[in-house]
């Protein structure tokens, strides 16, 4: 599985921990790799793309608290992506929301348990474990209600 990567100036150090720890997938790092202040909406951008386009499947976007590179994430047409801050909510984005992009706060979040939740966010599939026909149509008439509100 291919995951686009990107940070901000702010997410670069969990950014490299992720990609030296998160062996079950192939990284494309979408960069910064610098601490020299930069704008994160540009980092997640271009990670997005990658998934919009088809190159990754999913993104994980890295910045201080998280918060920035999500707002900018959903601002592109067809990213659904989470903020989350426990492997809890990181499988919830997955299984209720089918998020395809990961939002992650290096300020906020200890790198190992920030493995953790992109590993439970991985592993996790829409609908969940065991899901009944009835719980998947519930799920993705939310997901399709969702993919209305992107073209008003």
């Amino acid at each position: 599985m291919k995951i686009a990567i990107a940070a901000d100036h702010a997410g670069i150090h969990l950014k490299k921990y992720l990609i030296e720890n998160v062996k079950e997938v192939e990284f494309i790092d979408f960069g910064t790799n610098s601490e020299s202040s930069v704008d994160y909406p540009d980092f997640a951008e271009k990670a997005c793309a990658a998934v919009v386009s088809g190159e990754a499947e999913r993104a994980v976007l890295v910045c201080g608290s998280g918060l920035g590179m999500s707002i900018a994430a959903n601002k592109i047409h067809g990213i659904r992506a989470a903020h989350v801050e426990s492997t809890y909510t990181a499988r919830l984005a997955a299984e209720h929301n089918q998020a395809n992009v990961l939002c992650l706060g290096e300020r906020i979040t200890g790198a190992p348990y920030a493995a953790e939740m992109v590993r439970a966010w991985l592993k996790a599939k829409f609908g969940g474990e065991g899901a009944t026909a009835a719980s998947l149509s519930r799920h993705q008439n939310r997901i399709e209600k969702i993919k209305k509100l992107e073209g008003k």
